[in-house]
């Protein structure tokens, strides 16, 4: 059996051209605006939590960006945070990848099993105290109002009691929770699902929220979280091409791995979502986990090299090809218009995560450290390229504390991002 060693692919994405942004500065004095930071919640998804690395632990929960801006809140008036952390003794929670080895650009990810969070097989220990940090992994706009969903879902199920459990919905969750100031940054997963499953569809997880649907829900939660007169902020959807799933596993580099072993490679073969077969674009992207699965250049079940000839493509699950790229971008530009229409009528801030998250792509500095998007050496995303390290939660706490100060005329001071670390690497 033949293999190609992606052994470039990180080397690679090492290779960068930052572009120089004004370093952030925080404002003077101490006013909370007109806005009022007394009691904040943050309603989110997996990024409000803290999941990183592929899961949700401790460590990552101290980091989300909702407990650094709440922290920031406490100087101009901003109460107590709480958010669902696991025990001490539990740290690892739903477990997660550490960087073991980088060789040659090629990392080894180790599943963390030890101090987990499981009551038993399936299910995580229950969190029974309050919280304000509403985030939950995998929640979308249009899960928010399934019932059953928090069933299903094990971080929402941690968080319900036992006879609410499959029954209360996400929205039954948040709605009427007593706040003075809300975040929402939800809707990621309403796009993400369909795009990291390769753009195939398989349970309602991974389908693309109806565009009408989405604008109608999202409002719902909007005019639930600001039905008493509260202010507060959201988030657009970031482009799904800014993150290093989407963009570290490229075709020039899956072409010049082969080249390297056979000169005579002259495409790399996709089947896409349509079921053709053709020769693969700069445009088709290629998820991250094919990096690992080792099915490049074998001959397992074939004569010939998977993804090099076209009798033997890589299969559409593994890449999110050029036209449904078009659609996904289609369905997130008309999210964030809905999101931003919303956010217009009801004098909300905004922040602008998608526009945000195309420029740390191309590369930024903040405080004399270059941040961008490749794929462990970038220090904004995290091992799972999609989620954020701590680095890269205090860069969005930022974007969120200058909108909100914009907006509100506050002096919320921004985090220091150099005191937060990006990928961890092995000792």
């Amino acid at each position: 059996m033949k293999k190609y060693i992606l052994n470039s692919l990180l080397v690679a994405s090492v290779l960068f051209v930052a572009s120089c942004k004004p370093e952030i500065e925080s404002p003077a004095g101490t006013t909370a605006g007109s806005a009022n930071f007394s009691k904040y919640i943050a309603v989110g998804n997996s990024l409000t939590s803290g999941f990183a690395d592929g899961g949700l632990y401790l460590e990552g929960q101290k980091v989300a960006y909702p407990n650094l801006m709440a922290e920031k809140m406490a100087t101009v008036g901003g109460g107590s945070f709480t958010s669902p952390f696991f025990t001490d003794a539990q740290a690892n929670g739903s477990g997660y990848l550490s960087l073991t080895a980088l060789v040659n650009g090629v990392p080894t990810l180790t599943p963390v099993t030890t101090n987990l969070a499981y009551r038993d097989a399936t299910r995580l220990a229950k969190y029974t105290g309050e919280v304000q940090n509403l985030g939950i992994p995998g929640m979308r706009v249009d899960l928010a109002f399934a019932g059953p969903f928090g069933a299903a879902n094990p971080y929402l199920e941690r968080l319900l009691p036992d006879a609410q459990v499959g029954v209360t919905s996400y929205f039954q969750f948040i709605q009427g929770r007593s706040h003075t100031f809300f975040s929402l940054w939800l809707g990621n997963n309403d796009a993400l699902g369909y795009a990291t499953n390769g753009g195939v569809t398989t349970d309602a997880t991974n389908v693309l929220t109806d565009k009408s649907t989405f604008a109608l829900l999202y409002s719902n939660l909007v005019n639930s979280l600001s039905a008493g007169g509260q202010k507060g902020i959201v988030a657009t959807i970031p482009d799904v091409t800014a993150i290093p799933y989407f963009n570290t596993v490229t075709v020039a580099a899956l072409l010049n791995a082969a080249k390297a072993i056979n000169p005579a490679a002259a495409a790399i073969y996709i089947q896409t979502g349509t079921g053709t077969v053709r020769a693969a674009t700069s445009e088709d992207l290629i998820r991250l986990p094919f990096q690992s699965a080792g099915l490049f250049g074998s001959t397992t079940s074939s004569p010939y090299p998977y993804g090099l000839h076209p009798l033997n493509p890589i299969a559409n699950n593994w890449v999110l090809d050029k036209d449904e790229v078009a659609k996904v971008k289609d369905y997130v530009i008309s999210y964030n218009n809905s999101i931003k229409s919303l956010a217009d009528s009801k004098g909300l801030a905004i922040a602008d995560t998608y526009a945000y998250l195309n420029q740390v792509k191309t590369g930024i500095i903040i405080n004399g450290i270059g941040i961008n998007s490749a794929f462990i050496t970038g220090g904004a995303f995290s091992l799972d390229g999609v989620h954020l390290t701590p680095r890269g939660n205090a860069v969005i706490a930022n974007v969120f504390i200058n909108a909100i100060n914009a907006k509100y005329g506050s002096t919320i001071p921004v985090v220091d991002v150099t005191q937060y670390r990006g990928v961890k690497f092995p000792n």
